[in-house]
């Protein structure tokens, strides 16, 4: 598919983090010439984008996408009476019919809210990673470690499994498998090593949930005598293929710790609010460092949305007050997260997150022709605390049309809207 896009306001986030006003030529999934002198180039698409913002795919590090059928389905609960009372006896209940159902509602919000890459965790994962490929979107897809098992596979079933999925899809264009133990209070320290010699045998990430709460610091702490980050190194799983979900518990020194093997972080700042951890990512510190940190924004039923926009206001915005400080984390570093930072993230920053010639063509056209944008003193500004996933009008993954015009091209909507309606009801009665 060739894609010409044509005078559009372009924000390459490149090296410069250049902002460019130009056309865009797409063709063999590649972003083939961005130029400020219009293009006469033939194409099969010719999009008149005056009146859009094209920026790069974002891309959500961390979420549970099949969870999308638990949005809503036990807030304001504390932490433990919700998962104990409503999340964990419908995780028991799961099919794999269920989770293609619930993954192919995600993948609809995502696609319309101009997501273009996202890191996943959950069971049934060759579900997810069928829906994701008929959807067109570009998945990191956690095939799920846990010392009681799944609802797909016994705990000693889980190893084999595991390998298996990824032969299926190590050289899969849009798929990559990862190893994701689910955190070092679900895993034994055996369990973790085979996670950890597994992502190694086959040069894959690792992606766990790392001190999301104070009380999972001190449970490790107390049955280990160390805290998660340094648990995991003298494990041997923090390097530089391991992205640790949350990170909301940590210290400068693990900070460092962190830093100095390489590792990422996913920030997760909605979800960890809303089931109110009493911690967040010290972001700033972490940066400082050289720390590379993403946006995630965790399952739906932690968050209630898998809105990357909402995701980075709320970044900006927690930061700012809890420092006291406006200019902590500024507007420009909350979306380098979501995109070139993120893509940082998984190694794949020669490839996604900045619009450059020769890079994948996952880009986005944002309609800023509407009043909440205007005026238009700040492009990157509008996107980080004014912009909203409804004002996505088109999204390009690998060089495909998945949305255009806000209409999904690649998944039926009311079907998917249907089945999850009376699937969900099935789940929780």
């Amino acid at each position: 598919m060739s894609i010409l896009i044509k005078n559009a306001t372009i924000l390459t986030q490149n090296q410069k983090r250049k902002q460019l006003y130009g056309d865009i030529y797409i063709d063999h999934h590649v972003i083939q010439e961005i130029s400020q002198q219009s293009l006469s180039i033939e194409a099969e698409y010719v999009i008149d984008a005056s009146q859009y913002l094209a920026i790069p795919g974002l891309i959500n590090t961390h979420t549970h996408i099949p969870m999308t059928l638990l949005r809503g389905y036990g807030d304001d609960m504390l932490l433990h009476e919700w998962l104990e009372q409503r999340i964990w006896p419908v995780e028991a209940k799961l099919t794999q019919g269920a989770v293609q159902i619930g993954t192919d509602l995600g993948l609809l919000e995502m696609i319309a809210s101009g997501t273009t890459c996202f890191v996943d965790m959950y069971f049934f994962e060759d579900s997810v990673a069928q829906s994701t490929i008929k959807a067109g979107l570009r998945g990191f897809l956690g095939f799920a470690f846990i010392d009681i098992g799944t609802p797909e596979y016994r705990p000693e079933e889980l190893v084999s499994a595991g390998k298996r999925f990824i032969s299926r899809w190590k050289n899969h264009d849009l798929i990559q498998p990862i190893i994701a133990p689910h955190s070092v209070y679900t895993c034994s320290p055996e369990t973790l090593q085979q996670a950890r010699d597994i992502a190694e045998k086959h040069s894959i990430m690792l992606h766990t949930h790392c001190s999301e709460t104070r009380e999972n610091v001190y449970d490790v702490q107390k049955q280990y005598g160390v805290r998660p980050v340094q648990h995991l190194k003298n494990l041997g799983l923090l390097h530089k293929n391991m992205l640790l979900a949350h990170c909301g518990w940590i210290t400068k020194n693990e900070v460092q710790d962190i830093k100095k093997a390489g590792s990422s972080i996913s920030h997760c700042p909605v979800s960890n609010m809303k089931i109110a951890t009493g911690g967040f990512a010290p972001i700033p510190e972490c940066l400082e460092a050289g720390v590379a940190v993403g946006l995630g924004t965790d399952g739906a039923a932690s968050n209630n949305v898998l809105d990357m926009f909402d995701t980075m206001k709320f970044c900006a915005l927690i930061h700012k007050n809890h420092r006291w400080d406006p200019r902590v984390l500024p507007a420009q570093t909350v979306f380098d997260c979501a995109t070139i930072q993120a893509a940082q993230c998984l190694n794949m920053d020669k490839q996604i997150g900045s619009i450059e010639e020769g890079k994948y063509a996952d880009i986005v056209l944002v309609d800023m022709h509407q009043p909440h944008f205007y005026p238009q003193h700040d492009h990157v500004s509008n996107l980080i605390y004014v912009a909203r996933g409804g004002d996505v009008v088109t999204t390009i993954v690998n060089g495909q049309l998945v949305m255009h015009d806000r209409m999904i091209q690649t998944l039926d909507t009311e079907k998917i809207l249907s089945a999850s309606k009376t699937c969900a009801e099935e789940l929780t009665k």
